[in-house]
């Protein structure tokens, strides 16, 4: 596989009521960011963790779905509840709890356990973090 690049831009914009304001440009949006709560940012921006966290979702549902399109399943809905654990200075652990609705007849548990089995094995984020990402469907 070729090397593919990613971007992100990061413009500081922290002031006296958050010094820790940031936002992230990432395509054409804009979303704006700051430090998690715990470390007294503002609770009402996104924080890098927890777009760790979303970035793991993302990344599995993503393969998921095409896999699923694959192998001639359609997704209606795919929802997850997503936690990445971090302990101390570093993560530990990641939950992905993906509950996926189909359109028309599903796949069997098996073939089901399969296509999340290969999303996650197939994940770039997943297979780059240090950590276990464990994927436990509804």
């Amino acid at each position: 596989m070729a090397i593919t690049k990613f971007h992100a831009k990061l413009v500081w914009e922290g002031g006296e009521e958050d010094r820790r304001a940031h936002r992230i440009e990432l395509s054409s949006q804009s979303l704006p960011a700051s430090s998690a709560p715990a470390f007294g940012g503002d609770p009402s921006k996104a924080d890098p963790e927890e777009m760790l966290a979303g970035a793991l979702s993302s990344c599995h549902a993503l393969w998921f779905v095409a896999l699923a399109r694959k192998d001639g399943f359609k997704v209606a809905s795919y929802e997850d509840s997503a936690v990445a654990i971090l302990d101390d200075d570093r993560f530990t652990s990641a939950l992905l709890r993906p509950r996926v609705e189909w359109k028309g007849e599903g796949p069997d548990a098996d073939a089901y356990a399969e296509l999340h089995r290969q999303a996650h094995s197939r994940c770039f984020i997943s297979n780059s973090v240090n950590f276990p990402v464990e994927v436990q469907p509804e």
